[in-house]
């Protein structure tokens, strides 16, 4: 474990200058050029929350030593998902620290960030238990993120070994209306980053009865914006109501919405009232943006795209399944 650690945090340190040497701007020119949904920006921005949330050696050392050493290393394939980049970093790292040896299928939407990874840990490490791998084979073990379609066929692909496999979820912001403006940019960076794409994107916004919030569309993708100008063309075609964000826009449904470039918003009377919501739909959450309401995986405004070491994605602890195997 403390051999994994010392690795990773190397990895930190390489990848302290990422996107500013020429080396790591043709990454991410390639990265962006392979996934037109990947923007320059943003995947320099999911490095730098991974190493500022993932690979500071005094938050891995307390992370790890809540969990006892494996009895016997296993072989765990991950297949990652490719709607954000780096997305499987976690699930990786996971693997390593724990103990066991990782094979990664990387998605085909994000295999040149994977694959740089994969090539420093080898770099910093040889003898890493770490490969770019297939689904082919049988390993000991499986973690897989995909849409609620992928998650039926990978069950029935996986259904013999101990499987971690994890579909579709959305994210909420609940508010108080008295938030703050740095609290409401930092709302806007919780629904619009990363187009929009991620599980941890707010979709859905409770408000309290009154008044909506002053919200802009931070969203830069052209494809993200050709999204939205079908989707306000539909709401005008059929003469429905909508906010219209120069971006996105906003309806009020208390569900989650299907079209990307769309948020929905409901008013709510009371805290409890949303509450109450919110643990009727508890299996549909991957976190909650809010300051007002008590949910197990609430985040502060503008946190929803940095998870921490113990955020766990479904709020299933992977290292306790790793643990198990």
């Amino acid at each position: 474990m403390n051999r994994m650690i010392d690795s990773f945090v190397r990895l930190g340190e390489r990848l302290e200058a990422f996107g500013r040497t020429p080396e790591t701007v043709q990454i991410v020119r390639r990265a962006a050029a392979a996934n037109p949904w990947f923007l320059p920006q943003e995947i320099v921005r999911s490095v730098e929350a991974i190493r500022d949330e993932m690979l500071e050696r005094g938050r891995l050392e307390r992370w790890a030593s809540a969990y006892p050493p494996i009895g016997r290393r296993k072989e765990v394939l991950v297949i990652t998902a490719g709607n954000l980049p780096l997305v499987g970093f976690f699930d990786l790292l996971c693997v390593l620290v724990s103990g066991h040896a990782c094979r990664v299928r990387p998605s085909g939407k994000d295999a040149t960030l994977t694959e740089y990874i994969v090539g420093l840990l080898k770099a910093i490490d040889p003898a890493i238990p770490l490969t770019i791998s297939d689904i082919q084979g049988c390993p000991d073990a499986v973690i897989a993120t995909g849409s609620d379609n992928t998650n039926r066929y990978f069950r029935a692909l996986f259904g013999g070994i101990p499987s971690l496999l994890r579909g579709s979820r959305q994210s909420v912001a609940v508010l108080s209306g008295r938030e703050t403006s740095a609290e409401l940019r930092g709302l806007e960076e919780d629904i619009f980053a990363y187009s929009g794409l991620g599980c941890r994107n707010v979709s859905l916004l409770f408000v309290p009865r009154g008044g909506l919030p002053s919200l802009r569309c931070r969203a830069d993708n052209e494809k993200y914006r050709h999204n939205y100008l079908q989707e306000r063309a539909v709401l005008r075609m059929r003469r429905l109501p909508f906010v219209d964000l120069d971006g996105a826009v906003m309806c009020e449904e208390r569900s989650f919405p299907a079209a990307l470039s769309r948020i929905h918003y409901t008013f709510y009377d009371t805290p409890a009232e949303a509450e109450e919501w919110l643990a009727a739909h508890d299996g549909e959450l991957q976190c909650v943006v809010s300051r007002c309401v008590r949910h197990s995986r609430c985040v502060e405004f503008g946190r929803a795209q940095h998870p921490r070491l113990t955020d766990y994605a479904d709020d299933v602890d992977t290292m306790r399944f790793l643990a198990t195997i």
